[in-house]
């Protein structure tokens, strides 16, 4: 995935679930083409086929399990993302938290298979513990800040300067987003200048009125 860029997480919003997160990829992609940045989305694993099926912009999955084939029932194993179509996987949402051990064998399992790892962390200390396992990405959401309406780049921004400078000294190459409350281009724009190279969000566009307008008016601080 180009950077920089913004990433949504439908998480399982009305707004972005079975035929509403069919239209939400589609106005988010039209965001894309027109402002000629980069945006992926993060659906539900029911709807990645479908989303698929619509939009050629990347759509990842919120969660992947570290299992094989076979005796399984209920987990989301690579092959079943691939062969959705997804192109990668959120691993280890404050939503969705993983022991250490797990995070490492999905990390793996996705470089094996060609899918790209996008590790969230809480804070700079646990994201230069997870760079070791070299993701593609990392992103910094400080949990109390998720959902909320003050975004991490005014609240908290020395996170974001220190999750990057830890991040790159243990691996440069990986790739470090922010998230939490971001809703404006301003707050875009001041995370990029911090050394981010993207944002995940969700409820700024899953929940706007107009989120193709919305996403166009972010793409700007891009």
């Amino acid at each position: 995935m180009d950077t920089p860029i913004i990433i949504v997480n439908f998480k399982t919003y009305e707004q972005a679930t079975g035929k509403n997160s069919v239209w939400l990829a589609k106005e988010l992609e039209k965001a894309s083409i027109e402002s000629g940045k980069s945006v992926a989305i993060s659906v539900q694993a029911t709807d990645i086929y479908r989303i698929k099926e619509s939009v050629k912009i990347p759509v990842l999955a919120e969660h992947i399990d570290p299992a094989g084939l076979g005796g399984y029932t209920g987990k989301v194993t690579a092959l079943a993302l691939i062969e959705s179509g997804a192109e990668g996987s959120l691993i280890n949402h404050s939503e969705d938290r993983s022991p250490f051990q797990v995070i490492q064998d999905v990390v793996g399992i996705c470089k094996d298979n060609n899918l790209s790892s996008i590790v969230c962390a809480k804070d700079a200390e646990e994201a230069k513990k997870l760079a070791v396992l070299s993701p593609d990405f990392i992103a910094v959401e400080p949990p109390e800040l998720i959902g909320g309406d003050v975004s991490v780049s005014s609240a908290k921004p020395e996170i974001i300067h220190n999750t990057v400078k830890l991040v790159k000294e243990v691996n440069p190459e990986i790739k470090v987003l922010c998230g939490a409350g971001v809703k404006t281009k301003e707050d875009i724009v001041v995370a990029l200048h911090l050394g981010a190279d993207g944002i995940l969000l969700a409820s700024g566009i899953t929940k706007a009125e107009d989120p193709k307008g919305k996403m166009l008016e972010l793409l700007e601080g891009l």
